[in-house]
């Protein structure tokens, strides 16, 4: 509950903002706390098995079938496979890479993430205080496997799912899964939750004028890993979200000659202050259980006036840079309502960028700058501009994002799947993700996804709705957001 302050009448404040949320399932409490188990068994057991064995026995699933199955071992399918647990429920996590953690091992070697460390904790098993306040993305990567590990969860690696049927009248999944060694298993479950990310994972490969007959180097920026094999070369970077600039960045430091072709306006903001001042909450020294509420509880109005605001501030701060970008050439916008980058984030995923030191770059010159009007086409060793200019080029790499999570759902599980389920992220009718976290069309298929303070949050809604339905517990349909104005 947040209350309004009125000066006259000061021990008579109204409500402002009420939220209520469903925290656990009597009789199914998470099994922490108090709940946590004892462990005496272990302590009395001098012969049989002991907790390692029944854990390795436990993994392999050799006498049972899982009651859910997470597709994806990054952070939000382990962060919802630790709530399932607490919880009770019997849960397999499959992941196609050869580790958990490889998510973020395998992305571009001077990967940092652009939030700070104490918004982004873990539940049950939040980052060290050591840790600094952005964190290279290795520390995370170690930090998953510990937390799976740690949470004692079952996880298949080098685990990919070929095909996924549902049998409307068992209501049950049948998925069939490959692993590395070539072996097959089809397991059969009530619940099947897709966690490969925001994304399909599939690269967005834009159809660019000419490019086919360019003869250099051309890829995606997901399979850019560092940029010191490419000193003294030349690079054309497509793209101007957070990827492009980190791929070009990388390029220019390790000493290749770099430039980015811009596509439509982005909108850019300092990592600090201005990057930093959608998290300033979570800097205030409240658990983030309750900072998670306070943010959530937000409604849609109130969100998008606080945006407003915050983005009139962050350009204040950084109206110099700004300016400077612009007199290089690169367009900057701050979304069609002035809601700036993290509401674009919300609604779309991309087209911004929080600077840690690229921008200054093209704003200096010292990165090369191209709108994508001015192009007439690529050619053998690089791109034709419309005014005849020549930029010449060894490396293409295009930044240009992912296809959306349906057509990753469509090719894992079919087009009547993802036809039915429909498009994913973006905010719903309610202002929540679409389809993500919640019920959606096709009976036990559900989505998680998001940022790790969404999967912090978000994941104990998700596991609860999963639960009810596996232990027979009727749950109304989910309210829709109330609000009413105070006059």
């Amino acid at each position: 509950m947040r209350l309004l302050r009125n000066e006259e009448t000061p021990l008579e404040p109204q409500i402002w903002i009420l939220l209520t949320t469903l925290q656990d399932l009597q009789g199914f409490e998470e099994r922490v706390g108090e709940f946590r188990p004892t462990g005496v068994n272990y302590s009395e057991n001098f012969a049989g098995d002991n907790w390692l064995d029944e854990r390795i026995a436990e993994a392999r699933f050799d006498d049972r079938e899982p009651e859910t199955i997470v597709i994806g071992g990054g952070q939000s399918g382990l962060i919802l496979a630790a709530r399932l647990r607490q919880m009770g429920v019997d849960a397999l996590v499959v992941e196609r890479n050869e580790r958990v953690g490889d998510n973020w091992r395998q992305r571009y070697h001077s990967l940092t993430l652009h939030n700070q460390v104490w918004a982004d904790n873990l539940p049950y098993m939040p980052f060290p205080d050591t840790w600094p306040t952005f964190v290279p993305k290795d520390k995370p990567a170690g930090w998953l496997e510990a937390y799976a590990e740690a949470m004692e969860l079952n996880v298949w690696t080098g685990t990919e799912v070929t095909e996924a049927t549902y049998d409307e009248a068992s209501r049950t999944w049948t998925v069939t899964v490959v692993k590395d060694d070539g072996s097959e298993r089809r397991l059969r479950t009530a619940h099947v939750v897709v966690a490969t990310g925001g994304s399909s994972g599939v690269p967005n490969m834009p159809s660019l004028p000419g490019l086919n007959s360019f003869t250099g180097e051309v890829i995606h920026s997901s399979r850019f890993t560092s940029g010191v094999p490419y000193a003294g070369r030349k690079a054309i970077v497509i793209g101007t979200g957070n990827s492009g600039h980190d791929v070009a960045q990388d390029l220019y430091s390790n000493g290749a000659e770099v430039t980015m072709v811009q596509r439509n306006p982005t909108t850019v903001v300092s990592l600090v202050p201005s990057g930093t001042l959608v998290y300033g909450v979570y800097s205030e020294g409240l658990a983030n259980d309750d900072v998670d509420l306070i943010t959530a509880g937000i409604p849609y109005d109130v969100l998008r006036d606080t945006y407003q605001w915050l983005t009139k501030r962050m350009c204040g701060l950084d109206q110099e840079l700004i300016d400077k970008l612009n007199a290089a050439g690169f367009q900057t916008e701050y979304g069609e309502d002035g809601t700036g980058f993290h509401m674009k984030y919300l609604r779309t995923g991309g087209g911004y960028y929080i600077n840690v030191g690229c921008s200054d770059l093209i704003a200096d010159r010292k990165i090369g700058l191209v709108q994508a009007s001015d192009i007439d086409g690529f050619a053998a060793d690089g791109l034709r501009m419309a005014d005849g200019s020549f930029v010449e080029a060894d490396l293409v790499v295009l930044a240009t994002g992912y296809r959306n999570l349906q057509h990753g759902i469509a090719t894992m599980f079919g087009d009547e799947v993802a036809d039915r389920v429909g498009p994913v992220s973006g905010f719903d009718e309610n202002h929540i993700m679409r389809n993500m976290w919640q019920r959606t069309a096709q009976p036990g298929f559900w989505i998680m996804g998001g940022s790790l303070i969404d999967a912090r949050l978000y994941s104990r809604f998700l596991a609860l709705q999963i639960l009810s339905d596996i232990r027979g517990v009727s749950l109304p349909p989910a309210p829709r957001v109330i609000v009413q104005r105070l006059c």
